[in-house]
């Protein structure tokens, strides 16, 4: 496999070059090796019911970082960044755990990961 001349970070696979160029090839090195970043978004009563002390917890048992944090409009926004199968595997979990009670829909979408980001936090 060879690389573009603007060689990846291995931390969050971003390039240095034009911003088009740069966020098109970001995203193609992302699917070559297999990374995502998503964030969905959770409504329902999800605040005030350690929603995202659950999703925390629910982190710990994967490859993943990201973040969970509560919306002033009342929902809980959760952003994973990882290995494709790690972050498609947590967000099934939180749907199939204790929390999916919490949950009266969830809608989520790919999108670019933070670079530098690692754990998983409450904010």
């Amino acid at each position: 496999m060879s690389f573009p001349k603007n060689r990846a970070k291995s931390e969050g696979f971003f390039c240095k070059s034009r911003l088009g160029e740069g966020l098109m090839r970001q995203a193609s090195l992302g699917k070559i090796f297999g990374m995502m970043a998503k964030r969905i978004f959770y409504q329902g009563k999800v605040q005030g019911v350690g929603f995202r002390f659950g999703v925390r917890q629910i982190a710990e048992g994967f490859s993943v970082a990201g973040y969970a944090s509560n919306l002033p409009d009342g929902r809980v926004e959760v952003f994973l960044q990882g290995e494709r199968e790690e972050v498609e595997a947590m967000e099934k979990e939180i749907g199939e755990s204790h929390l999916a009670g919490f949950i009266r829909k969830a809608s989520g979408s790919e999108t670019l990961a933070e670079s530098g980001r690692k754990g998983f936090q409450i904010l």
